[in-house]
């Protein structure tokens, strides 16, 4: 595997406020995309770990969250790789949409 695609996204909602919204939303927002099946989301303290199945390809992850921001890596096999930008526009913009104020 090649380097991590990685997606930073700033919120101002505090580290666990941002915990409480990403474990509420988190697995269902990433369910949403297109092809992917979400497996194994584990946390432990303030990092989320799992993974991505898609066109019979497996990819890990991890969340990473601060006071101020989200940081998701994906380490893609090379076949899902041509899909990168596509799957870091949706994760971004689901999470994006979990960690808005209201």
């Amino acid at each position: 595997m090649s380097e991590p695609l990685i997606v930073s996204i700033p919120h101002s909602l505090g580290k666990d406020e941002a915990i409480r919204r990403l474990k509420s939303g988190m697995a269902r927002m990433l369910a949403s995309v297109p092809l992917v099946k979400v497996d194994e989301p584990t946390w432990i303290g303030d990092q989320m770990s799992f993974r991505l199945r898609a066109l019979g390809q497996v990819a890990s992850a991890t969340v990473d969250v601060t006071d101020d921001k989200v940081r998701l890596a994906v380490s893609l096999p090379l076949i899902l790789k041509q899909f990168a930008a596509r799957v870091q526009g949706a994760i971004t913009q689901g999470t994006r949409q979990l960690l808005e104020k209201k």
